[in-house]
């Protein structure tokens, strides 16, 4: 009969089965004590990268800026609340949020050359140090700048510009600009995304200085064709502020959110092929000018010494009205002084003269009349004998010659101004 081995029960062997599971149950406690000890730690680290997380939600805008969010690409909030004032802001860390910055209070200067005549690197140094070139006698369209100005002064109908001929102008400009509306800044404006290392600010002038040149230009162009080119080297305040109107109109045309500061005219000149004859021009323009000065001047005083300093008005309203009442007419002239207010006093004078002389003549040939009709000859010769004694009491030297009877009557022999002590007639009583 065989032995069953299967089934028979060794002590020693119970004992190592009891070995196995108490060491099992140390390491199987041992795993749970560190599984409790590993989520105790994962769990405080998963609470400070939270913290970290919503920590770095904190953002600062500066004094000269203004912000917004960005919530999935879209702007947060409505109406006031979407723009973000200067100092500390939260919010959602990237990629929920993002925060724009725009420098709202920054001025920046851009200065426009496209219209200036080609230089080379010596020529654009200081005038002390540049070397001396002679300038091309032509101008090339394809590398010198330059501005279209009329040769005319403005005309009133499209057919009247017909005719018309332009000169050419170099001329810089200077844009000083600023972003006054951040939202349509951001919708409207293409600015390139900012890499690792760049400033925002730098990034917004370097993506809008072409198109801030373009729209100058426009300007610069659509305005200079509407003055002469004596306005446009003489004019430095009313050319830059149509320039300025008419771009700022157009960058609000596209909701720019851009606002012109200024616009100044930093430098202009005529092409300097033509400079001689420009030189020539202005010099004979200024000569004409002195001329018309002077004859003004002249004529001013001339009218000034004549009539007083209302003679140019009353000369004026004359010409302009001459149905004037002689009750006005007379009013204006007593208004004037100097030369012809003492001739109209002389006038005036002579006239009252004339006037009492001729009454008081025909008073007396009234008052002699009666007698007239009786003794006609004595009268008349009491005249004559009046007259001739009053041109008599008036002359310095008489001479009275006999009527004498023969064919060659008398011989008069008269040396005149033989005595030297003898005064001539005075102006006076002539």
């Amino acid at each position: 009969m065989k032995r069953d081995t299967k089934n028979e029960f060794s002590p020693s062997e119970g004992r190592d089965e009891i070995r196995d599971t108490n060491q099992l149950d140390a390491a199987g406690s041992s795993l749970s004590e560190a599984l409790q000890v590993s989520f105790i730690i994962l769990k405080i680290i998963m609470i400070v990268l939270v913290i970290v997380f919503l920590a770095s939600g904190f953002r600062t805008v500066g004094s000269d800026e203004q912000a917004f969010v960005l919530r999935f690409g879209k702007i947060r909030g409505a109406g006031e609340d979407r723009i973000l004032g200067p100092g500390l802001q939260w919010i959602f860390p990237y990629p929920i949020e993002e925060i724009v910055k725009i420098p709202v209070a920054k001025k920046v200067n851009l200065a426009v050359n496209s219209f200036w005549y080609y230089q080379s690197a010596s020529e654009m140094l200081p005038q002390k140090i540049k070397a001396r070139r002679d300038v091309k006698p032509v101008l090339y369209p394809t590398r010198d700048g330059y501005c279209i100005t009329r040769s005319e002064k403005q005309k009133q109908t499209v057919a009247d510009f017909a005719g018309s001929d332009y000169n050419i102008v170099h001329c810089k400009w200077q844009l000083t600009y600023q972003i006054d509306d951040p939202e349509r800044f951001f919708r409207n404006v293409y600015v390139r995304n900012v890499k690792p290392g760049e400033i925002y600010f730098d990034v917004i002038r370097e993506s809008i200085t072409p198109f801030l040149k373009d729209l100058v230009d426009g300007a610069v162009v659509a305005t200079m064709v509407n003055y002469t080119i004596d306005e446009a080297i003489s004019s430095q305040d009313r050319i830059p502020k149509h320039v300025k109107k008419l771009l700022q109109e157009r960058l609000d045309k596209i909701e720019s959110g851009i606002k012109a500061v200024s616009v100044q005219l930093t430098a202009i000149t005529w092409p300097r092929q033509v400079d001689y004859a420009f030189l020539a021009s202005i010099k004979a323009s200024q000569g004409s000018q002195k001329a018309i000065s002077e004859a003004k001047g002249y004529a001013e005083n001339t009218l000034n010494e004549a009539a007083g300093p209302v003679a140019a008005k009353i000369l004026a309203v004359l010409k302009k009205d001459k149905t004037v009442s002689e009750q006005e007419n007379e009013l204006l002239w007593t208004q004037l002084a100097g030369a012809a207010q003492e001739k109209i006093a002389q006038a005036r004078a002579y006239r009252t003269k004339v006037v009492e002389t001729a009454k008081a003549n025909a008073e007396y040939l009234q008052k002699i009349l009666p007698e007239y009709r009786k003794r006609p000859k004595l009268v008349i010769q009491k005249i004559y004998q009046d007259a001739i004694e009053y041109v008599l009491n008036n002359t310095d030297e008489k001479i009275i010659i006999q009527s004498t009877e023969g064919a060659r009557g008398t011989e008069i022999r008269i040396l005149l101004n033989r005595d030297p002590m003898i005064k001539p007639r005075d102006k006076g009583k002539k």
